[in-house]
């Protein structure tokens, strides 16, 4: 509604078309029903909603109206959805299936009742190194598998680690199988966590498990530091590609610092493989616990 003597502001109308805008209660589809607004992102607005058949609360990730007739954009949806079936880990957040040919195409996914690391890092500042080591070898575990199973998740960032009782990795709406991955040939990702060769895969390379790496070990340093490794830097979008990583904090034990520094080679052939860290990280594992266990 616009107030009397009040001119709409420019592009008001289009953004409107963007917003699905469902009040609580009403239908997505018949059996689920919208409870709240979560978020949302370019292609995506997702809402908490009620699953009748499952009797349970379910995030309901729908592509936005004015993208209901492009091609691209049900593409992308439809490999998700892919992606969310063919991808089962106990620390990958769980999928319950897609509509994708309703008015109201979607995907229907597990409601993780968290905060984002995103958000700890935020008003709380940085991680102790005895939390991170426990959250990086967990985190590592669900890498290992995609690249196991032949995928690559192309977005890790705190923002994408819900931190439930055991952290879960989210957001696989630009994860590639392995050999789709090799033949991008143009940016993909969120810049302050791509990996050299997600900036400029003719440069750098191919994509591959190695990015994914890359992205943890950026997460990993801004949970250490409170600040991200690779943020904007003036007009600089990709500052990865022409300086190194910032020094780890002095707090980070040897080995953890260690393993941040190698993730973040500008290399990728350098960098360790998920499993490979998970080794080197193995040995903290009892160290971490005592350290835990001191603080409560």
């Amino acid at each position: 509604m616009v107030m009397a003597g009040l001119a709409t502001a420019p592009g008001a109308d289009q953004r409107e078309r963007t917003r699905w805008r469902l009040p609580e209660g009403a239908s997505i589809v018949p059996g689920r029903r919208a409870l709240r607004l979560l978020g949302g992102g370019d292609r995506y607005e997702a809402y908490v909603a009620w699953d009748e058949r499952l009797h349970v609360a379910v995030v309901a990730k729908l592509l936005r109206p004015h993208l209901l007739a492009d091609p691209a954009a049900r593409a992308a949806i439809a490999r998700e959805a892919e992606a969310l079936e063919r991808l089962q880990h106990p620390l990958i957040v769980r999928s319950f299936g897609a509509d994708l040919d309703s008015d109201r195409p979607h995907l229907i996914l597990e409601f993780l009742d968290g905060p984002r690391l995103s958000t700890l890092i935020r008003k709380f500042g940085p991680l102790a190194s005895e939390q991170i080591v426990p959250l990086a070898r967990q985190l590592l575990s669900a890498l290992a598998y995609m690249s196991t199973e032949g995928w690559v998740h192309l977005d890790v960032k705190p923002r994408n680690i819900v931190m439930t009782a055991s952290p879960r990795l989210i957001d696989l709406s630009i994860a590639r199988p392995i050999e789709a991955a090799r033949g991008v040939a143009k940016p993909v990702g969120t810049a302050a966590y791509m990996a050299p060769e997600q900036c400029d895969p003719e440069r750098f390379g191919e994509i591959g498990p190695a990015s994914d790496v890359w992205g943890l070990g950026a997460t990993l340093y801004e949970a250490l530091s409170g600040q991200q490794a690779f943020g904007p830097d003036g007009g600089d979008r990709y500052p990865q590609l022409r300086r190194d990583p910032p020094a780890i904090p002095t707090k980070a034990p040897p080995v953890l610092a260690a393993a941040v520094r190698a993730s973040l080679q500008r290399d990728p052939a350098s960098r360790p493989t998920a499993a490979d860290l998970d080794d080197l990280l193995e040995g903290l594992a009892d160290w971490s616990s005592r350290a835990i266990r001191r603080l409560r």
